[in-house]
Protein backbone atom coordinates (compact mmCIF):
# COMPACT_ATOMS: atom_id res chain seq x y z
CA UNK A 1 0.00 0.00 0.00
CA UNK A 2 1.56 3.54 -1.38
CA UNK A 3 1.24 6.37 1.73
CA UNK A 4 0.37 9.69 0.05
CA UNK A 5 2.12 12.03 1.30
CA UNK A 6 0.98 15.93 1.96
CA UNK A 7 1.70 19.45 3.16
CA UNK A 8 -1.03 21.42 4.65
CA UNK A 9 -1.66 25.02 5.07
CA UNK A 10 -3.62 26.91 7.03
CA UNK A 11 -4.28 30.61 6.23
CA UNK A 12 -4.79 32.77 9.28
CA UNK A 13 -5.72 36.39 10.14
CA UNK A 14 -6.83 37.05 13.42
CA UNK A 15 -8.59 33.61 14.34
CA UNK A 16 -7.86 33.14 17.88
CA UNK A 17 -11.07 32.20 18.39
CA UNK A 18 -10.73 29.44 16.41
CA UNK A 19 -6.68 28.35 15.52
CA UNK A 20 -6.26 25.94 18.44
CA UNK A 21 -9.11 24.18 17.60
CA UNK A 22 -8.27 23.54 13.92
CA UNK A 23 -4.64 22.93 14.97
CA UNK A 24 -6.28 20.22 17.05
CA UNK A 25 -8.38 18.74 14.15
CA UNK A 26 -5.81 18.66 12.08
CA UNK A 27 -3.12 17.40 14.02
CA UNK A 28 -5.60 13.85 15.16
CA UNK A 29 -6.63 13.38 11.80
CA UNK A 30 -7.95 9.52 11.04
CA UNK A 31 -5.04 8.39 8.32
CA UNK A 32 -4.63 5.10 6.82
CA UNK A 33 -3.68 5.54 3.25
CA UNK A 34 -2.35 9.43 3.80
CA UNK A 35 0.26 11.04 5.72
CA UNK A 36 0.62 15.04 6.65
CA UNK A 37 3.73 15.71 6.83
CA UNK A 38 3.49 19.56 7.95
CA UNK A 39 1.19 21.52 8.68
CA UNK A 40 1.80 25.64 7.77
CA UNK A 41 0.31 28.26 9.12
CA UNK A 42 0.59 31.51 7.32
CA UNK A 43 -0.70 34.24 10.01
CA UNK A 44 -1.20 37.95 7.90
CA UNK A 45 -0.95 40.82 9.62
CA UNK A 46 -2.86 39.90 13.10
CA UNK A 47 -3.31 42.06 15.44
CA UNK A 48 -4.60 39.64 18.16
CA UNK A 49 -3.13 35.97 20.16
CA UNK A 50 -2.92 34.01 16.77
CA UNK A 51 0.82 33.90 16.40
CA UNK A 52 1.20 33.23 20.22
CA UNK A 53 -1.53 30.03 20.14
CA UNK A 54 0.21 28.63 17.03
CA UNK A 55 3.66 28.88 18.50
CA UNK A 56 2.61 27.66 21.78
CA UNK A 57 0.96 24.48 20.36
CA UNK A 58 4.42 24.26 17.54
CA UNK A 59 6.19 23.14 20.72
CA UNK A 60 3.98 19.94 21.14
CA UNK A 61 3.34 19.31 17.52
CA UNK A 62 6.37 19.09 15.32
CA UNK A 63 4.80 19.38 12.42
CA UNK A 64 3.91 22.63 12.69
CA UNK A 65 5.60 25.44 11.29
CA UNK A 66 4.35 29.60 11.22
CA UNK A 67 5.42 32.14 8.51
CA UNK A 68 4.57 35.74 9.68
CA UNK A 69 3.54 38.27 7.26
CA UNK A 70 3.06 41.86 9.01
CA UNK A 71 0.70 43.19 6.72
CA UNK A 72 -2.25 41.75 5.62
CA UNK A 73 -2.11 40.83 1.68
CA UNK A 74 -4.73 39.28 0.91
CA UNK A 75 -5.03 35.34 0.67
CA UNK A 76 -3.39 35.10 -2.65
CA UNK A 77 -0.04 36.33 -0.97
CA UNK A 78 -0.24 33.85 1.95
CA UNK A 79 -0.63 30.72 -0.44
CA UNK A 80 2.22 31.85 -2.19
CA UNK A 81 4.27 32.06 1.00
CA UNK A 82 2.83 28.14 1.72
CA UNK A 83 3.82 27.18 -2.17
CA UNK A 84 7.46 28.64 -1.66
CA UNK A 85 7.99 26.33 1.25
CA UNK A 86 5.81 23.00 0.99
CA UNK A 87 7.75 20.01 0.64
CA UNK A 88 4.75 18.07 -0.65
CA UNK A 89 3.75 17.22 -4.11
CA UNK A 90 0.24 17.22 -2.84
CA UNK A 91 -0.86 20.41 -1.29
CA UNK A 92 -3.65 20.86 1.67
CA UNK A 93 -5.61 23.93 1.73
CA UNK A 94 -7.60 25.57 4.68
CA UNK A 95 -9.14 28.94 5.34
CA UNK A 96 -8.38 29.61 9.28
CA UNK A 97 -12.33 29.98 9.94
CA UNK A 98 -13.12 26.65 9.12
CA UNK A 99 -12.52 23.07 11.03
CA UNK A 100 -12.53 20.12 9.51
CA UNK A 101 -13.71 16.63 10.27
CA UNK A 102 -11.32 14.03 11.46
CA UNK A 103 -11.80 11.95 8.09
CA UNK A 104 -11.76 14.83 6.10
CA UNK A 105 -7.74 14.87 4.65
CA UNK A 106 -7.89 11.33 4.41
CA UNK A 107 -10.72 11.56 2.53
CA UNK A 108 -9.90 13.94 -0.24
CA UNK A 109 -6.06 13.11 -0.23
CA UNK A 110 -6.56 9.29 -0.88
CA UNK A 111 -8.04 10.11 -4.12
CA UNK A 112 -4.90 11.12 -6.00
CA UNK A 113 -4.22 7.50 -5.84
CA UNK A 114 -5.63 8.11 -9.10
CA UNK A 115 -3.20 10.32 -11.15
CA UNK A 116 -5.83 11.88 -13.51
CA UNK A 117 -6.76 13.50 -10.75
CA UNK A 118 -5.36 17.11 -10.13
CA UNK A 119 -7.78 18.77 -7.37
CA UNK A 120 -10.24 17.68 -5.03
CA UNK A 121 -12.37 19.71 -2.73
CA UNK A 122 -14.52 18.96 0.29
CA UNK A 123 -18.21 19.44 1.29
CA UNK A 124 -18.69 22.37 3.25
CA UNK A 125 -21.61 22.06 6.23
CA UNK A 126 -22.48 24.96 8.06
CA UNK A 127 -23.04 25.11 11.88
CA UNK A 128 -25.21 27.82 12.00
CA UNK A 129 -28.70 26.89 13.70
CA UNK A 130 -31.30 26.88 10.65
CA UNK A 131 -33.31 28.43 13.01
CA UNK A 132 -33.60 31.82 11.92
CA UNK A 133 -33.93 33.11 8.46
CA UNK A 134 -30.03 33.87 8.10
CA UNK A 135 -28.89 30.51 9.29
CA UNK A 136 -31.30 28.63 6.94
CA UNK A 137 -30.26 31.01 4.13
CA UNK A 138 -26.86 29.36 5.22
CA UNK A 139 -28.07 25.65 5.08
CA UNK A 140 -29.49 26.01 1.71
CA UNK A 141 -27.34 27.65 0.06
CA UNK A 142 -24.75 25.01 0.90
CA UNK A 143 -27.47 22.36 0.40
CA UNK A 144 -27.88 24.07 -3.29
CA UNK A 145 -23.70 24.01 -3.95
CA UNK A 146 -23.39 20.04 -2.43
CA UNK A 147 -26.11 19.31 -5.37
CA UNK A 148 -24.21 20.91 -7.67
CA UNK A 149 -20.67 19.73 -6.75
CA UNK A 150 -22.42 16.63 -7.15
CA UNK A 151 -23.01 17.55 -10.71
CA UNK A 152 -19.80 19.55 -11.76
CA UNK A 153 -17.63 20.21 -8.79
CA UNK A 154 -17.18 23.73 -7.85
CA UNK A 155 -14.69 23.66 -4.66
CA UNK A 156 -13.95 26.09 -1.73
CA UNK A 157 -12.84 26.41 2.03
CA UNK A 158 -10.57 23.09 2.03
CA UNK A 159 -9.12 21.77 -1.22
CA UNK A 160 -6.11 19.52 -2.22
CA UNK A 161 -4.10 19.58 -5.15
CA UNK A 162 -1.03 18.63 -7.04
CA UNK A 163 1.78 20.97 -7.27
CA UNK A 164 1.73 21.82 -10.64
CA UNK A 165 2.36 25.75 -10.26
CA UNK A 166 4.79 27.72 -8.21
CA UNK A 167 2.46 30.77 -7.38
CA UNK A 168 -0.68 32.50 -7.67
CA UNK A 169 -1.35 35.60 -9.57
CA UNK A 170 -1.82 38.50 -6.41
CA UNK A 171 -4.72 40.15 -7.92
CA UNK A 172 -6.78 36.49 -7.65
CA UNK A 173 -9.76 37.08 -4.83
CA UNK A 174 -11.38 33.44 -5.66
CA UNK A 175 -7.95 31.54 -5.29
CA UNK A 176 -9.81 27.94 -4.85
CA UNK A 177 -11.38 28.93 -8.75
CA UNK A 178 -7.88 29.93 -9.69
CA UNK A 179 -6.40 26.79 -8.72
CA UNK A 180 -8.85 24.97 -10.32
CA UNK A 181 -8.60 26.50 -13.52
CA UNK A 182 -4.73 25.60 -13.49
CA UNK A 183 -5.68 21.95 -12.99
CA UNK A 184 -8.55 21.82 -15.75
CA UNK A 185 -5.87 23.28 -18.27
CA UNK A 186 -3.13 20.78 -17.45
CA UNK A 187 -5.27 17.85 -18.52
CA UNK A 188 -6.23 16.90 -14.52
CA UNK A 189 -9.64 16.22 -13.20
CA UNK A 190 -11.08 18.08 -10.58
CA UNK A 191 -12.63 15.65 -8.12
CA UNK A 192 -15.78 16.95 -5.32
CA UNK A 193 -14.96 14.40 -2.24
CA UNK A 194 -18.79 14.37 -0.18
CA UNK A 195 -17.59 12.06 2.39
CA UNK A 196 -15.10 14.83 3.13
CA UNK A 197 -16.80 16.83 5.30
CA UNK A 198 -15.17 20.58 6.52
CA UNK A 199 -17.44 22.74 9.20
CA UNK A 200 -18.02 26.30 8.91
CA UNK A 201 -19.82 29.48 10.09
CA UNK A 202 -22.08 30.87 7.46
CA UNK A 203 -23.21 34.68 7.64
CA UNK A 204 -25.46 35.64 11.01
CA UNK A 205 -26.53 38.61 9.66
CA UNK A 206 -27.94 39.75 5.93
CA UNK A 207 -25.34 42.34 5.82
CA UNK A 208 -22.73 40.09 6.23
CA UNK A 209 -24.81 37.46 3.48
CA UNK A 210 -24.65 40.10 1.43
CA UNK A 211 -21.31 41.09 1.95
CA UNK A 212 -20.02 37.79 1.47
CA UNK A 213 -21.98 36.89 -1.73
CA UNK A 214 -20.74 40.21 -3.12
CA UNK A 215 -17.04 39.55 -3.16
CA UNK A 216 -17.35 36.35 -4.04
CA UNK A 217 -19.70 36.98 -7.48
CA UNK A 218 -17.06 39.99 -8.21
CA UNK A 219 -14.10 37.89 -7.78
CA UNK A 220 -15.61 34.88 -9.87
CA UNK A 221 -16.48 37.64 -12.55
CA UNK A 222 -12.71 38.73 -12.37
CA UNK A 223 -11.70 35.07 -12.97
CA UNK A 224 -13.76 34.60 -16.03
CA UNK A 225 -13.50 38.15 -17.60
CA UNK A 226 -9.27 37.94 -17.33
CA UNK A 227 -8.23 34.56 -16.83
CA UNK A 228 -11.29 32.90 -18.95
CA UNK A 229 -12.24 30.46 -16.57
CA UNK A 230 -16.14 29.77 -15.26
CA UNK A 231 -16.74 28.53 -12.24
CA UNK A 232 -20.23 26.79 -12.47
CA UNK A 233 -22.21 28.30 -10.12
CA UNK A 234 -21.78 31.01 -12.88
CA UNK A 235 -23.98 28.93 -15.23
CA UNK A 236 -27.02 29.76 -14.63
CA UNK A 237 -28.63 26.65 -16.04
CA UNK A 238 -26.77 24.24 -13.97
CA UNK A 239 -27.74 26.38 -11.08
CA UNK A 240 -31.43 27.20 -12.16
CA UNK A 241 -31.77 23.13 -12.74
CA UNK A 242 -30.77 22.35 -9.14
CA UNK A 243 -32.93 25.19 -7.49
CA UNK A 244 -35.64 23.50 -9.23
CA UNK A 245 -35.02 20.05 -7.83
CA UNK A 246 -35.12 21.35 -4.29
CA UNK A 247 -38.27 23.63 -5.18
CA UNK A 248 -40.38 19.84 -6.29
CA UNK A 249 -38.65 18.23 -2.89
CA UNK A 250 -40.45 21.19 -1.04
CA UNK A 251 -43.72 20.41 -3.15
CA UNK A 252 -43.89 17.19 -2.43
CA UNK A 253 -43.31 17.43 1.23
CA UNK A 254 -46.08 19.70 1.50
CA UNK A 255 -48.35 17.62 -0.31
CA UNK A 256 -46.84 14.18 1.56
CA UNK A 257 -47.82 16.63 5.44
CA UNK A 258 -51.21 17.52 3.68
CA UNK A 259 -52.62 13.72 3.28
CA UNK A 260 -50.53 12.92 6.53
CA UNK A 261 -52.62 15.47 8.72
CA UNK A 262 -55.86 14.35 6.55
CA UNK A 263 -55.64 10.49 7.71
CA UNK A 264 -54.69 11.65 11.14
CA UNK A 265 -57.51 13.88 11.14
CA UNK A 266 -59.89 10.67 10.45
CA UNK A 267 -57.86 8.51 12.48
CA UNK A 268 -58.24 10.85 15.30
CA UNK A 269 -62.20 11.29 14.60
CA UNK A 270 -63.06 7.61 14.53
CA UNK A 271 -60.87 7.26 17.69
CA UNK A 272 -63.54 9.88 18.97
CA UNK A 273 -66.25 7.80 18.14
CA UNK A 274 -64.54 4.34 19.47
CA UNK A 275 -64.05 6.11 22.33
CA UNK A 276 -67.04 8.52 22.81
CA UNK A 277 -70.08 6.21 21.32
CA UNK A 278 -68.65 2.77 21.25
CA UNK A 279 -67.08 2.70 24.51
CA UNK A 280 -64.23 1.04 23.36
CA UNK A 281 -61.17 1.92 24.32
CA UNK A 282 -59.10 -1.21 22.33
CA UNK A 283 -57.67 -2.76 25.54
CA UNK A 284 -57.22 -5.69 23.44
CA UNK A 285 -56.59 -3.75 20.04
CA UNK A 286 -57.35 -4.08 16.42
CA UNK A 287 -53.86 -5.25 15.00
CA UNK A 288 -52.13 -3.86 12.10
CA UNK A 289 -51.02 -6.86 10.81
CA UNK A 290 -48.28 -4.80 8.50
CA UNK A 291 -46.22 -3.95 11.49
CA UNK A 292 -45.40 -7.20 12.46
CA UNK A 293 -43.06 -8.11 9.69
CA UNK A 294 -39.71 -6.24 10.87
CA UNK A 295 -37.06 -5.87 8.23
CA UNK A 296 -33.81 -4.94 9.75
CA UNK A 297 -30.93 -4.17 7.16
CA UNK A 298 -27.53 -3.71 7.31
CA UNK A 299 -28.14 0.30 6.68
CA UNK A 300 -29.69 0.60 9.95
CA UNK A 301 -27.12 -0.89 11.93
CA UNK A 302 -24.18 1.15 10.17
CA UNK A 303 -26.55 4.44 11.39
CA UNK A 304 -26.42 3.47 14.59
CA UNK A 305 -23.00 3.06 15.10
CA UNK A 306 -22.08 6.19 13.30
CA UNK A 307 -24.82 8.11 15.73
CA UNK A 308 -27.25 9.00 13.43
Amino acid sequence: MTIIKCSVCITAHNEEENIKQILESMSNQRLHNVQITEIIVVASGCTDNTEAIVEAYAQIEPRIKLFIQQKREGKTSAINVFLRHAQEKICVLESGDTVPHEDAIENMVRMFADPAVGMTGAHKVPVNTPDHIVGYFSHLRLALEHQLCLEIPRLGELIAFRKVFDSIPLDIAMDEAFVEALVIRRGLQVRYAPDAIVYNMGPTTITDFIKQRRRNHAGHLHLQEKYGYQVSSLNSNRVLKVAISKVWGAIRLIGVLFWLGILEFYARLLGTWDYKVNKNTHVVWDIAWTTKKLVYHKSHREKEGSGA
